[in-house]
């Protein structure tokens, strides 16, 4: 799964990569994204501007909004069978402003922390679905879930699962409405390891009140 991600490129950088708008005032770096927290998504209806959402996907069908809790990420091999899902990679799909993840150590008793970046440190997308839900007082809350996939070869060294990153030339094709799903479900693969580093952090990265630059610093 993925719980935890960082984005703390500058602004003007995430502009330019990703040839779009980010509104002045809703982006501040961060160094320690959690569940439940609002981040920078890019979605199909407004593929040209970055917007806030929660992240954690509550289907516009649900109750109460309990159930974001439990869909921070949706697994590429059930995306279009699971009812919370499906709809969300038919019609609204989006990408997510990143630029690393982390993952604990699940192979050993260690749950060591690591952090995994592309291996030139910048920018990039993660795949990701999103939905819009009302309460009885027409209040709405944007969120979004992770598609994840299995790992690479890189990640799986420490866990089994890792997020879809999409390749700058799957973005845009990715946020196409008329992408056809058997091409969208191409995409959700392990990105190459070949263009990716990842190394340990220390457990600042275990609470999310700890969102400074201390928590991206190499240990040893």
């Amino acid at each position: 799964m993925c719980g935890r991600f960082s984005i703390s490129t500058p602004w003007k950088d995430l502009e330019e990569r990703f040839a779009l708008t980010i509104p002045e005032g809703i982006y501040n770096p961060r160094y320690n994204a959690a569940p439940s927290q609002k981040m920078l998504v890019v979605s199909q209806e407004k593929p040209h501007e970055a917007e806030l959402f929660q992240w954690g996907l509550i289907p516009h069908w649900a109750k109460d909004t309990k159930i974001g809790q439990k869909l921070i990420n949706a697994r590429a091999e059930t995306i279009t069978e699971k009812p919370s899902f499906k709809e969300s990679f038919k019609l609204r799909r989006c990408f997510v402003l990143a630029d690393g993840f982390y993952e604990w150590d699940k192979k050993s008793n260690s749950h060591i922390p690591y952090l995994i970046m592309l291996k030139e440190g910048e920018p990039f997308a993660f795949a990701g679905i999103y939905d819009y839900w009302r309460d009885p007082s027409d209040r709405m809350i944007r969120s979004f879930s992770i598609i994840t996939t299995e790992a690479n070869s890189l990640v799986s060294r420490i866990h089994d699962r890792m997020p879809v990153i999409l390749t700058r030339q799957e973005e845009r094709a990715w946020l196409n409405p008329e992408l056809k799903l058997d091409d969208a479900k191409q995409m959700l693969i392990p990105y190459p390891v070949e263009d990716m580093q990842m190394y340990q952090i220390s457990t600042l990265i275990n609470s999310p009140r700890n969102d400074s630059a201390a928590v991206v610093v190499p240990v040893g």
